[in-house]
């Protein structure tokens, strides 16, 4: 049985965010991509799902979250929708739609509060994509943004390494931040960045920051939940924290299958008709 302080059924919303961080009240958030994953993670209390571009690697087995499209993430978005009903939902716009054309941008996240049960869209990046957040802005659709470490610029960067670490690069996203706040974002991740500069952009912002690899100084914490979960075990990052060994129990109960089938065990008398 769940423990945590969320398991009312009020709907989670992207007000709710703000009252949550003024009261203190930390923010849960796991991303999920089909429908029963996040029927169980809604039952279970979560605050928030992201429907996110990682589907490219825990889903689809590629190396990086670049080959991801908007017909794809509108159909895990569509799944996942499905499956929630106190949970606020937030779909990742994929690599390629929105950088470099505030008028592209506007149309994916169109797409995406249209054909999907996306409430928001996240969107990777700070002052060179201000455009693009502005014009979605503009038409009523909720952002959340997200700085640090951004998966989709890692052939820029070349490594996943910890991000912010010199002065330039922690006053810039602390720049970038604050101008996401400015301009109307509800929310900001920020990954895989030193915690006392996570901490002091939370302390700095009236919008909550939701952090992966950022320190407990965050108004709320986001995983993996193919990680979480450990259904990924090729990926243990020092932030990750396992919550279950579930990989080994599918082995397991796979393996338990294939002897009672080889063995004629399965199905017995009683499970047939």
């Amino acid at each position: 049985m769940s423990t945590n302080t969320t398991d009312d059924k009020k709907k989670v919303t992207t007000s709710r965010f703000t009252t949550m961080k003024a009261n203190g009240e930390k923010i849960s958030m796991l991303t999920a991509y089909d429908y029963t994953m996040a029927k169980l993670l809604d039952e279970a209390g979560i605050d928030a799902i992201l429907v996110g571009d990682s589907a490219s690697n825990v889903m689809a087995g590629h190396a990086t979250t670049l080959p991801m499209t908007l017909d794809q993430m509108i159909y895990h978005a569509q799944c996942v929708g499905r499956g929630v009903e106190r949970a606020l939902v937030v779909c990742d716009m994929p690599f390629g739609t929105y950088q470099g054309d505030p008028l592209e941008a506007l149309h994916s996240a169109v797409r995406i509060m249209k054909e999907s049960r996306a409430e928001a869209v996240k969107i990777e990046g700070g002052a060179e994509i201000r455009e693009s957040i502005e014009r979605i802005l503009s038409a009523g659709i909720p952002v959340m943004g997200h700085l640090g470490l951004t998966p989709q610029s890692i052939n820029k960067f070349g490594t996943y390494a910890v991000r912010a670490k010199s002065d330039d690069e922690a006053e810039k996203l602390i720049a970038d931040a604050r101008m996401l706040e400015e301009i109307g974002c509800f929310a900001l991740v920020l990954e895989k960045i030193p915690a006392a500069l996570a901490t002091r952009v939370s302390e700095e912002l009236t919008i909550p920051t939701i952090g992966i690899g950022a320190g407990n100084g965050c108004d709320g914490q986001v995983l993996v939940v193919h990680d979480m979960l450990g259904l990924n075990k090729g990926f243990s990052p020092k932030f990750l924290r396992r919550y279950a060994d579930l990989g080994s129990a599918i082995n397991a109960a796979v393996g338990r299958y294939i002897d009672d089938v080889k063995t004629g065990d399965f199905p017995n008398a009683s499970e047939q008709y």
